[in-house]
């Protein structure tokens, strides 16, 4: 077994890029679509080049062809391509054929309470009427429209070179697709900040021993990888995380652990 450290400085700054690119047009978020055409200004980093030596970036790739979207109920389809976050992280890439596709619920009502799920696709389903025909079936938050040949997991999706960086990015695109779709009111992730000590703003009641919070990878024998990281929740209930996500020898699919290993200690007021 092998472990392998990741500044936080990088990841922090990996997780800026994906935050940067995966924006809902604010008419989205209001519960009208637009064309890909319309939403092509998505906000761009101004560098990667500080990235701790960790990514060499690769060029980016053309846009693709773009999936028209029309309003129809409570869920749309996004005009936004969410393999765009792809762009300059070498190390993954989408599978030849597949591409993302996302749904949104915006409740024109309760606006700041939407919800939204991303699909992987065969290109081959990924014509606007075809993808279209799945609203039928979504009614609500509860149950999302599913495209015909969507598969399972929208992380299937995914291959890559296998690299130990490349599977601590995986797991921050996949809490960021996931997070993207919601509106703030279901947001969770995007309360949580990266950490690699414990903020010494309060005292923590810690739950077990932890010595150390640094991000790391490990990479088993038999070809499985765990990448462990922390997070600090910034707002109630407050607490810090350990995040754990386990790979398997073949995939980009993980089981992840997400539990609270801290929480603030109270003090008792005095009363005069």
């Amino acid at each position: 077994m092998s472990i392998q450290k990741i500044p936080l400085a990088s990841i922090q700054k990996i997780r800026t890029y994906l935050t940067s690119l995966l924006v809902l047009p604010e008419s989205e978020n209001c519960g009208r679509s637009l064309s890909f055409n319309e939403s092509d200004d998505l906000p761009e980093p101004e560098s990667l080049d500080e990235l701790g030596g960790l990514f060499d970036l690769g060029p980016a790739e053309e846009d693709e062809e773009a999936i028209a979207t029309s309003p129809s109920g409570p869920w749309l389809i996004s005009a936004v391509n969410p393999a765009t976050a792809l762009r300059k992280l070498p190390g993954l890439r989408l599978k030849l054929g597949l591409r993302w596709v996302s749904y949104i619920y915006r409740d024109p009502n309760e606006p700041n309470s939407g919800t939204g799920i991303t699909w992987a696709v065969p290109e081959d389903y990924c014509a606007t009427a075809t993808l279209e025909e799945a609203l039928a079936d979504g009614c609500d938050p509860e149950h999302p429209p599913r495209p015909q040949g969507a598969l399972d997991n929208f992380m299937a999706a995914i291959e890559g070179d296998r690299s130990a960086p490349s599977f601590m990015v995986a797991a921050l695109l996949r809490r960021e697709i996931q997070e993207f779709v919601c509106a703030e009111a279901n947001r969770d992730w995007s309360h949580h900040r990266l950490i690699d000590s414990p903020p010494k703003q309060v005292k923590w009641q810690w739950k077990g021993q932890i010595k150390d919070l640094s991000p790391k990878i490990r990479k088993l024998d038999d070809g499985k990888i765990a990448v462990e990281f922390f997070t600090c929740r910034t707002s109630a209930p407050i607490a810090i995380f350990r995040h754990v996500e386990q790979y398997p020898s073949s995939s980009y699919q993980s089981k992840a652990i997400d539990q609270p290993v801290a929480i603030p200690i109270r003090t008792k007021s005095i009363k005069n």
